[in-house]
Parts: C-alpha cells; sequence; structure tokens
C-alpha cells in the first residue's frame, strides 16, 4: 500500500504533554457529566415539585401505567434542550477552531459551561433551568468540537488511539460522578437538586484553568501562519528535538489546506464523502443504540422495572463505574487490535444484551406493579452488558474515527458535522425516549436492537482499519485502497482544490 514505508516519527511522553491530554479531557467530562446529571435530578421529588408538579401527581399514584409516568414533553426539554443548543453551536465552534485555534475555543467552551452551571444551580423558574440548559449545551458545541481534534492532532500516531480514548474516558467519568452526586444529593431536601447542578461548576473550573495551560497544537499554528512556533510546539509535545519529518508532513497538509477557501463547500466534493459519510453515521449509529435512552434516564428506567428511588440512583452508579472500567480496556486494546474488531464484537454483545432486556420486559413487566428482585437484577446485569461493550467501543470510537479520518483542509468543518449529527441524534433521542417508552413499552428495546444489527453490517462493508496511520496520510493509506471508498478518490481531489 501507498506511503507504508513512511518513518515512525520520534516522541517521548513527558508530562506536560501527559497535562495537555488530561486537561483537555476535562472538556469529555464536563460532557460526561452533563449527561448523568439530569436523570438522577429528573427523578428527584423537589425538583419535580418545584418545576414539574403535574409529573410528580404521576409518579404518586401506583396505578398509573409503568412505561408512562415520566412521559411529560417539559420535562423532556430540560434534558434535550442543551443537545439543540450544542448542534447549532458546534458550526461556531468550527469557525473558531480554524480562526482562533484549538486551544482558545476550549477556553470558550469551559466559560459557557460555568455560565450554565450558575444559571442551572440558582433557577427559580421554567425558563432559567432551560436557558441554564441551553448555556450548557453551547459548552458541548465547543467543547465536542475542540477536544477530540486537538487531542488527535497533539497525539503522536502510535498513541493516537489511546490519546483521543481520553475524551470518551472522561464523559464516562462524568457521568459516574453525576451519578455518585445524584445518589448523595437525592437525601437533601428541597435543594439537593440545585446542589447537582451547581457542582457541575467544578470540572468546569478545571476546564476553564487548563486551557490557560494547554499548548495550542502545531497543526493550528502552522495553519494560521505561525510556524515557527508551530515547530516549537511540536518539540515540546514530542520531548525530542528530532521533528523534522512530522513537521514537514504537517506544513505540507496546511499547504494543501491554504487551497481550499470553502472548507464546507469542499466537504460536499465527491472525494469528501467517505471521511463524511462514516462521520456522521458512527454519530448517528452511536445514539441509536440505545446508549443515552439508558444513561440519561437510568435512574427512571430502574424505578420503572420496580427499583425504590434510592436504589435506582445507586443501580445507576454501579452501570457508570461499568462504563468507566470498561472504557479503559479499549484504551489499552484500540491501537493493538484496531477499531473495526472492537465495533464489531461489540454489535454483537450489544443486540443480545437489548434483545434481552425487551424480551424480559415484554413478558415480565405489566403496566402496574414491577419485576420481581430476581429479575430486576437480571435487568441490571444486561444493562451492564450493555454498558460494557459500548464503552469500549461505539463510545469512544464514535469520537475517534472521525477526528483522525478528515484531511486538514476539510478537518474541523467535517467535525462539526460528525458533533452536530451525534447533538441531533441525542437531542431526537432525549426528547423522545420516555414517550417512546410510554408508546412502545419493552418493544422499545427492540427497536434500537434493530439498529445494533444495521450498525454491524456498515461496518463490515463500510468501516475501513485507520489503527497506526499517520493523521495526514489517510487519503492515500485508507481511502485510495478501500474497495468501496476508492471509487470516490479520482482525479476529483486535484479539481476541487482549484474550484474550492
Amino acid at each position: 500500500m501507498a506511503g507504508t514505508n513512511n518513518p515512525e516519527f520520534k516522541s517521548k511522553i513527558t508530562v506536560y504533554v501527559l497535562a495537555c491530554w488530561i486537561l483537555a479531557a476535562f472538556g469529555g467530562l464536563m460532557f460526561g457529566y452533563d449527561i448523568g446529571i439530569s436523570g438522577g435530578v429528573t427523578a428527584m421529588d423537589d425538583f419535580l415539585i418545584k418545576f414539574f408538579p403535574a409529573v410528580h401527581e404521576r409518579k404518586l399514584h401506583a396505578i398509573e401505567d409503568n412505561y408512562c409516568k415520566y412521559d411529560d414533553q417539559y420535562l423532556q426539554l430540560f434534558t434535550s434542550s442543551l443537545y439543540l443548543a450544542a448542534l447549532v453551536s458546534s458550526f461556531g465552534a468550527s469557525k473558531a477552531c480554524n480562526i482562533l485555534g484549538r486551544k482558545p475555543t476550549i477556553l470558550i467552551a469551559s466559560a459557557f459551561f460555568l455560565a450554565g452551571a450558575a444559571m442551572s444551580a440558582a433557577a427559580e423558574y421554567k425558563w432559567m433551568l432551560i436557558l441554564g440548559r441551553i448555556l450548557f449545551g453551547i459548552g458541548v458545541g465547543f467543547g465536542n468540537e475542540a477536544v477530540p481534534v486537538f487531542l488527535s492532532e497533539i497525539a503522536p500516531v502510535q498513541h493516537r488511539g489511546a490519546v483521543n480514548i481520553l475524551f470518551q474516558l472522561f464523559i464516562t467519568i462524568g457521568i459516574l460522578i453525576a451519578s455518585l452526586v445524584n445518589y448523595a444529593t437525592s437525601t437533601v431536601h428541597p435543594y439537593g437538586w440545585r446542589l447537582s447542578l451547581a457542582l457541575a461548576g467544578a470540572p468546569a473550573t478545571v476546564l476553564f484553568v487548563g486551557s490557560l495551560i494547554i499548548t495550542e497544537t502545531p497543526t493550528s499554528l502552522v495553519e494560521r501562519g505561525n510556524d515557527k512556533e508551530g515547530k516549537a510546539a511540536l518539540k515540546k509535545i514530542r520531548g525530542v528535538d528530532s521533528v523534522d519529518d512530522e513537521y514537514e508532513q504537517i506544513k505540507m497538509a496546511c499547504e494543501q489546506a491554504k487551497q481550499v477557501k470553502h472548507p464546507f463547500k469542499k466537504l460536499m466534493k465527491r472525494s469528501s464523502m467517505p471521511p463524511l459519510i462514516i462521520g456522521i453515521m458512527l454519530q448517528v449509529f452511536q445514539q441509536f443504540t440505545g446508549i443515552n435512552a439508558i444513561m440519561f434516564y437510568a435512574p427512571v428506567l430502574f424505578q420503572t422495572v420496580g427499583f425504590k428511588n434510592d436504589a435506582s440512583l445507586l443501580s445507576a452508579v454501579i452501570t457508570g463505574i461499568v462504563n468507566v472500567g470498561s472504557t479503559f480496556v479499549s484504551i489499552y486494546a484500540v491501537d493493538k487490535v484496531g477499531r473495526r474488531k472492537l465495533l464489531l464484537q461489540a454489535c454483537v454483545q450489544m443486540f443480545i444484551a437489548q434483545a434481552a432486556i425487551g424480551g424480559i420486559l415484554l413478558v415480565q413487566l405489566k403496566p402496574t406493579g414491577s419485576l420481581d428482585k430476581g429479575l430486576a437484577a437480571v435487568v441490571v446485569v444486561l444493562v451492564c452488558l450493555f454498558v460494557m461493550s459500548f464503552a469500549w467501543s461505539w463510545g469512544p470510537l464514535g469520537w475517534l474515527i472521525p477526528s483522525e479520518t478528515f484531511p486538514l483542509e476539510t478537518r474541523t468543518a467535517g467535525f462539526a458535522f460528525a458533533v452536530s449529527s451525534n447533538m441531533l441524534c441525542t437531542f431526537f433521542i432525549a426528547q423522545a425516549f420516555l414517550s417512546m417508552m410510554c408508546n412502545m413499552k419493552a418493544f422499545i428495546f427492540f427497536f434500537f436492537s434493530a439498529w445494533i444489527l444495521v450498525m454491524g453490517l456498515f461496518v463490515v462493508f463500510l468501516v475501513p482499519e485507520t489503527k497506526g496511520v499517520p493523521i495526514d496520510d489517510m487519503v492515500e493509506r485508507v481511502w485510495k485502497q478501500h474497495p468501496v471508498w476508492k471509487k470516490f478518490m479520482d482525479d476529483d481531489r486535484s479539481k476541487s482544490n482549484v474550484l474550492a
């Protein structure tokens, strides 16, 4: 294959570059905290009494349908408004990444996170609550655009998968912390929910300070004409002086990128379709595994199958621990086993888990009453098996693969499409899940199982292996070698450089 004789660029893992990776990954922790906190807060009686009294009334009536007691559009809007704001802001974040750089974009994200935490915790009216979520959402849009690109650009090629997965690892840590916080604050009356929302300010502060400490990526510096600073930054993050070969590859990629004046227009060209289609579809599939339905509403879901309030919050903590632990499997395996094998193995495990949960609920969970304790425990185990396989595959790789496959000239624009697709699907799931659960009942799990089957086929035929390929050498070594995508990589690349 073309380019396989490229030398491996020299690098050392220094304390400074480790600090850059971890501080930037706090953007993922913020996102995870936002995912995890809403489900627990919406299960708290004090919160429901203040903002959603009708939902609280329905919850109190034992004769109410198990599947429908939380079905409220405004309650769902509390969760989903964040993702709508993130969808819109991701395109502004793409521009910020290009014009200002990756580092300032992360700084902007942290500022919006802090504002969101303050507004949410102080909320007295429903509009204040929703505005707080929207501020969080803008922070998510900026953070989820900048952090994965930042991590992919500063990581050495041989560790790029593991470094990028730090973003997903920190998402899972954020979800776990949120579950623990909700478990602790659920007994603090009447303002436990305020504490849960206010504590989002803690990781936001770390991200804000961290964004002042981390370096700008060499690619971003060279792209904006700061060649000297770019080379100095490359030496700093690699921990060696002999960076000429890697620096030249970055410069060459930047020269090509400069020929493209309109990256969003270039994305519509035929040669840009392979990474764009895969980037968008991985995000769509990531959400339609059903993971966020489980993570947003884990406490609600466990209450539905018969756990009491404290027990359901504790079950959410257990799934959070499984989520974090399994992400370490991905960090270890992604640069050894490769991307495709992890995705395919997980499809099998997730399909079995979702179908089994659906089967148990279909047969055993009636509109009123609850599962017996043994079966409820089996549901928790199946949820853990599902979360486990997602955490070492579609969770991290949904962010990693789009961040490493776009050429520099369309990297931030292409990743903006990936982020916005993720947020659109997350918004849809967050807004619709409780209503879907009310109308489809146990069949909702079969709905997600069908999507998992489609995902597996997509990987088999259309997702290439990108393990060990330098980020600026994807076209030659991946797309031009793939049996399907190579048909898209004709002379269109050179033509589009002239036209763009």
